[in-house]
């Protein structure tokens, strides 16, 4: 059934213990610049005019264990990100501080996780579907 409603996804919204500091991680990985900063949150644009990223500091944070583990916080998002060249990529992710999570579970992905221990993706095959 198609809407008639228009909806579009504007910002996705990272909890973290310190909304600076995985702001300026993230400023770093993306290239983007922070359009709103204040002491518990930061938010950036998507120069391209895309969907943005907020971090918003929650002091009762705690990060997730991936692979998921029973009786552990769990993920609750997580990020996948296109790049041209995954080796590359890599190389810049980790310079910026990303940490490459031990376990890999697709060859051509690289999965990696934030200062704040969120993870993320990076591919360069833009026919994967998830």
């Amino acid at each position: 059934m198609k809407s008639t409603v228009r909806i579009k996804l504007r910002t996705v919204v990272l909890d973290c213990r310190d909304a600076q500091e995985l702001s300026d991680f993230y400023s770093k990985l993306l290239g983007w610049e922070k359009t709103i900063i204040e002491q518990d949150w930061v938010l950036m644009r998507d120069p391209s005019g895309g969907t943005g990223l907020s971090f918003q500091s929650e002091p009762m944070y705690i990060p997730p264990k991936w692979p998921e583990n029973p009786g552990y916080q769990q993920k609750m998002i997580h990020l996948d990100f296109l790049v041209e060249d995954l080796e590359a990529a890599t190389k810049h992710a980790l310079a910026c501080g990303a940490i490459l999570a031990p376990t890999q579970f697709f060859d051509g992905v690289r999965v990696f996780f934030d200062p704040s221990g969120h993870p993320f993706c990076m591919f360069s095959d833009p026919t994967y579907q998830w």
